[in-house]
């Protein structure tokens, strides 16, 4: 069980890319990698409520509360600041909601709902908050025709997963590298995890996608691309595989200033991978300039 409360950096009322149809999505705060690519990489830390996020809000939306850091919504300018400010990758505009206030969010945009995803940061680092919620849903007629999808790097134990997997209609899994080095480079973690949840979650029925991060020198690498062909390959042939092409948006640090991933590249592992028997490779449908 969870104590009741989550913290949300930020959720979508609707999204067609997070899922089957048109979705609510659900971006919980805190991640247990640090990927040096994260595109929202100000889901990753937890406010410590040191205050320098205060120093360069220009709505006074943010203040101190004694030791806390406090935002209200209603002067924040959504300017961004406080997150380029912030030392440890976190939100200080997080909401905090109640089982009870999500299913509040979600009968307010049902009728125009197929779903829900939660995402991150990492969705299963909340597993409690996770199961509570779904099983919540589950038990409310006017919200049972929505499917509940999780976006997760996979690193969960087993027994992590055989809690909520009964809850769940599926899992959209990123893989960010197979070499262990070059994963623990990248994300700060091993990939053990990451690689036996793939296995658990497609013979249990809920791998819903395969997603892969292409990275130029890193994971478009052809031993990369061969090692996500037989893992696809050993899953079944109804593996649904994603390819993401790594951009700038939103990424801090050195990774900044690394290239992006050309259309081309894509495109080439994409032929790769189904000439090597991958019957389904979703490549972007949209690239940004």
């Amino acid at each position: 069980m969870s104590d009741g409360v989550v913290a949300v950096s930020k959720f979508l009322a609707w999204s067609v890319v997070d899922g089957p149809g048109n979705r609510f999505v659900l971006f919980l705060q805190g991640c247990n990698y640090r990927c040096v690519t994260c595109h929202n990489p100000h889901t990753i830390g937890v406010c410590s409520d040191c205050g320098a996020c205060v120093a360069v809000c220009p709505s006074g939306a943010l203040t101190k509360a004694g030791r806390k850091v406090v935002h209200d919504p209603s002067v924040c300018i959504a300017c961004d600041s406080c997150l380029a400010a912030c030392p440890t990758r976190a939100n200080p505009m997080v909401r905090r909601l109640t089982v009870d206030d999500v299913l509040d969010l979600l009968r307010r945009n049902a009728p125009f709902l197929n779903g829900l995803t939660v995402s991150g940061g990492e969705a299963t680092l909340q597993l409690g908050f996770l199961i509570d919620l779904f099983t919540a849903i589950r038990a409310a007629p006017d919200l049972a025709h929505l499917t509940l999808f999780i976006d997760s790097n996979g690193h969960l134990p087993a027994e992590g997963w055989h809690k909520v997997l009964p809850l769940t209609d599926g899992v959209m899994l990123d893989i960010k590298a197979f070499d262990p080095e070059r994963h623990r480079r990248l994300t700060g973690a091993d990939n053990d995890l990451s690689l036996a949840s793939a296995k658990l979650l497609a013979g249990a029925g809920k791998l819903y996608e395969l997603r892969f991060l292409l990275i130029p020198g890193e994971t478009d690498r052809p031993e990369e691309i061969a090692a996500l062909a037989a893992l696809a390959r050993d899953l079944g042939p109804e593996t649904r595989l994603r390819l993401n092409a790594f951009q700038h948006h939103g990424v801090r640090g050195p990774a900044a200033n690394w290239s992006p991933m050309p259309r081309d590249g894509v495109e080439a592992a994409a032929v790769t991978l189904k000439a090597a028997g991958i019957a389904e490779v979703a490549t972007p449908s949209v690239w940004l300039p």
